[in-house]
């Protein structure tokens, strides 16, 4: 790197310090914490200054609604009924075991998995050898969401964002070599969770480990797939009844396994501000404990085993204050049912950085991003943390970016005091009240999902989808409008940096791959058993007296895939298909003031005076990406605009895209793409817009495309790309300019 850019990046780190962690929002931040104060009082050793500096308290609002001053004393905490509790007993404000890092550091758990189950396992074995001290398996989609590699639906996606899972054959190459009676594994897999747990739990009796002596965590967190994340397979109901069968089977025979994590990530994400992400994960929680107590379950033999996953993004007060506040409200949950173990009314907490505060412009910069992220984690308490890598804006992380960020993590274990003190900001009078107020306002949206009915009832309202939307978009609104500043995208820009490595993932040559597993497993194996396991599996759909990962494991010993055990299921369930409402009317809201955006209507104007009507545009996801923020933020500022917006249904081939755009007459078509089908699935729509006798519409394409790949879509026909960090307005008056 030249000296040059080298001074622009440590200029930029101090400027993301300042602007988006809120670091520059309090004066004296710490100002109370009974760390900093002990340390300061040693340090000083009796001075005492002479004239003290005035300052002016300015209040301020932060995006969870809540009113705060730049400065604060003892007084603003007199109010505060937490104070006193502390670590290691309920309520568990301070952390969840008394002793936290001083005794166990946590553990460094890197999500990773791409491609083949060879070369995944290749990397969890450099990163245990490193230093990792767990593994957290990432899937692709097409595993996710309950196909074969061989499906038609999946062309573009296998082994993109995940490895290709479809056998317990492949379950066994990826741990090959690996003691799974040592190594705690995670496991992050909600729809096809049947499938997955059957070939793990057959790949531990292969390897002859006692399923009691396996420790790890499974997600089976379903509900938050209905609201965010759309790895879903079988509509709610059904799929509610499948995490009840988890949880009896594993408080049976896999005592030191998480049969959940109840996910508030994919909620931050999605856009969720911090009230949102713990009031909708802990009712999520809330209604998987009722599902165990329905299934005849005592609260003490799960309770203790349920985990939590939050994310963590820059602002960097906040995410601490979320997480102690988390804590506080899942023990007040929890002693509701009467539990005779205090474990039962811990929450376990498994953090990762958020990857929607990356970005494609300086990359290098995303290292301090992800560390302040990283500080803030741990402060809070998490067991275990993933640090994202410096490349995830643009694509799945390299061996090097990888390295890079595991060792964030080490250095923060090794070469600071994190681990020598508890809790060490609290009593932080900003920290507390920030504790306070968010806990607050979180009781007040748990509140609104108990009217509802519970979270499954809240969910067919759409209540937690809407307002987790309405926040992406304010949020978004924000960035355009330069009121939340981000380095290097809506202020202190600069283009001159280097170009970084970029891992690329040859998605036919996997696809290929596994076809010709899969075609060899079924060469290999007794047809008859195979159906006869399946048609069991299918005939236990029916009653909800039969376990169904018992039978998945019985149809997985008989080598049944993954497609087929899903697909057993679906056969009674069905698959479930989400509706698409656009929230509009927030976007505008947010912009009304400025100038660019209101250029923007007055083009849509001319283009109705022009041609008759509105620019109309179908924006849309291919293949199984479920990933919708960016698509349906789209979707609401361009109506808001004045162009008229159709929504595709989640989860479309390019054939069913191309023929919905004809029907609707659409002048632009707008592909998300986040999970790397993009090379695949948008040349493939534009062939098959030529087959049914349409060139003319104008193809657009936005979200984790790298650069490198500009070029090769541009000559197979799309017109604009819109990279990471791109802003709504700007874009849109591109394309109205080229329109008209």
């Amino acid at each position: 790197m030249n000296s040059k850019i080298e001074n622009k990046l440590n200029i930029q780190q101090q400027l993301i310090l300042k602007h988006e962690s809120f670091l520059n929002k309090v004066s004296d931040s710490l100002n109370g914490s009974f760390l900093i104060e002990k340390i300061t009082q040693e340090y000083t050793n009796g001075y005492q200054k002479k004239e003290k500096l005035k300052h002016r308290n300015i209040s301020w609002n932060a995006s969870e609604g809540i009113k705060l001053k730049s400065k604060y004393s003892s007084n603003d905490i007199k109010n505060v009924k937490h104070l006193d509790f502390g670590a290691g007993t309920p309520p568990f404000l301070r952390g969840p075991y008394t002793t936290m890092y001083c005794n166990k550091k946590w553990t460094i758990r890197q999500y990773a998995g791409f491609s083949t189950a060879e070369e995944s396992n290749k990397f969890y074995k450099k990163n245990l050898k490193a230093g990792q001290s767990g593994l957290s398996v990432a899937f692709d989609l097409p595993t996710h969401r309950g196909y074969d590699s061989n499906h038609p639906r999946v062309s573009g996606d296998v082994g993109k964002a995940g490895v290709a899972i479809d056998s317990v054959e492949d379950m066994e190459r990826l741990f090959d070599g690996i003691d799974l009676a040592k190594t705690s594994v995670s496991m992050t897999m909600n729809g096809a969770i049947l499938p997955i747990m059957a070939f793990f739990i057959v790949v531990a009796k292969r390897k002859k480990i006692a399923l009691s002596k396996i420790s790890g965590t499974i997600q089976n967190d379903i509900l938050k797939e209905f609201m965010v994340r759309n790895t879903y397979i079988y509509p709610p109901k059904p799929s509610m009844r499948i995490v009840s069968d988890i949880f009896k089977y594993t408080s049976k025979n896999m005592p030191k396994f998480n049969s959940i994590s109840v996910s508030g990530y994919h909620m931050l994400e999605a856009g969720a501000s911090a009230d949102l992400e713990i009031a909708y994960t802990l009712s999520d929680g809330l209604e998987y404990v009722r599902t165990g107590l329905q299934a005849g379950l005592k609260i003490d033999d799960f309770a203790p085993r349920l985990s939590f996953f939050w994310g963590v993004g820059m602002n960097f007060f906040t995410e601490i204050a979320k997480i102690r506040a988390a804590r506080i409200l899942w023990a007040e949950i929890m002693q509701n049912f009467h539990p005779e173990n205090p474990k039962s009314m811990m929450l376990r907490s498994h953090c990762q950085t958020s990857g929607w505060s990356l970005i494609a412009q300086n990359p290098q910069n995303n290292i301090t991003r992800t560390t302040i992220e990283a500080i803030a984690a741990t402060i809070a308490g998490t067991q275990s943390l993933h640090t994202n890598a410096l490349d995830e804006a643009m694509s799945l992380p390299t061996e090097n970016s990888a390295k890079i960020a595991r060792d964030t993590q080490l250095f923060l274990q090794e070469q600071t005091d994190i681990c020598q003190t508890i809790d060490p900001f609290g009593g932080s009078y900003y920290l507390e009240i920030l504790t306070q107020e968010i806990l607050q306002k979180a009781k007040k949206h748990i509140k609104e999902i108990e009217k509802a009915g519970g979270m499954s009832k809240a969910i067919e309202k759409g209540i937690p989808k809407l307002k987790i939307e309405a926040s992406a978009i304010k949020r978004q609104a924000s960035i355009d409008n330069a009121k939340n500043l981000i380095i290097g995208l809506n202020c202190f820009q600069d283009n001159e940096y280097e170009d970084i490595e970029i891992l690329d993932i040859n998605n036919k040559l996997v696809q290929k791959t596994q076809i010709k597993k899969l075609n060899k497993i079924k060469k290999n194996r007794n047809e008859q058993l195979v159906n006869k396991y399946l048609n069991k599996l299918s005939k236990g759909c029916l009653s909800d007296k039969i376990n169904l990962l018992s039978l998945a494991i019985e149809a997985a010993e008989n080598k049944a895939t993954l497609g087929e055990i899903s697909m057993a299921c679906e056969k009674v369930f069905g698959r479930y298909e989400a509706n698409t409402i656009i929230n509009s009317g927030i976007y505008a809201m947010e912009q009304n003031k400025n100038s660019q955006f209101i250029i923007a209507q007055k083009l849509t104007e001319k283009f109705k005076q022009k041609y008759g009507r509105r620019p109309r545009i179908l924006t849309a996801k291919l293949g199984q990406d479920g990933h919708d923020r960016g698509v349906k933020i789209i979707a609401t500022s361009f109506a808001d605009i004045g162009f008229d917006v159709d929504i595709a249904p989640l989860f479309q081939t390019p054939k069913e895209i191309a023929k919905q755009a004809i029907e609707n007459d659409v002048h632009i078509i707008g592909i998300s793409s986040l999970a790397g089908g993009h090379k695949t699935l948008i040349p493939s729509l534009i062939q098959q817009l030529k087959v049914l006798g349409n060139s003319s519409i104008m193809i657009i394409a936005g979200g984790i495309i790298p650069k490198k790949d500009y070029q090769y879509l541009k000559n197979k026909g799309v017109r604009k790309i819109f990279g990471p960090g791109t802003i709504v307005v700007e874009a849109a008056l591109d394309i109205l300019n080229e329109l008209i």
